[in-house]
């Protein structure tokens, strides 16, 4: 039973979430000093919701038009997780401090492949 309980705090929580430049910009910070500058065009286009992610890699939907998005509310979810309401109405995705964590240390390459994307399905950003 313990061993399950380990697996479970795969992150420990922010120290701080802080909104900044009008809502375009999710400050995450923790206290053994990770901290990482998510703009919401990325948090919001690799929403973790069902809407976005689907079920499975193969239903990943590719969100275009949400360059000027914004974060309009953040609310806690149990001790794990924050749900990010944005201005277009997405409100789906419950962003886990493993999840913020792993976007924050991979977000080069997660927006490089998302611009890919775009390209490939003839979106754009605007």
């Amino acid at each position: 039973m313990a061993e399950n309980s380990n697996k479970i705090e795969t992150t420990v929580p922010p120290s701080e979430l802080r909104l900044s430049n009008g809502g375009k910009m999710l400050q995450v910070s923790f206290e053994d000093g990770r901290a990482y500058d998510l703009t919401a065009e990325l948090l919001r286009v690799e929403s973790p919701s069902a809407e976005v992610q689907g079920h499975s890699a193969a239903e990943k939907r590719t969100v275009g038009g949400k360059l000027n998005v914004t974060i309009t509310g953040i609310d806690p979810v149990g001790n794990y997780a924050v749900r990010l309401t944005f201005d277009d109405g997405h409100d789906t995705g419950l962003y886990t401090w493993e999840y913020l964590d792993r976007v924050g240390k991979n977000q080069k390459e997660i927006w490089t492949d998302y611009l890919e994307r775009l390209s490939q399905f003839n979106l754009s950003r605007e």
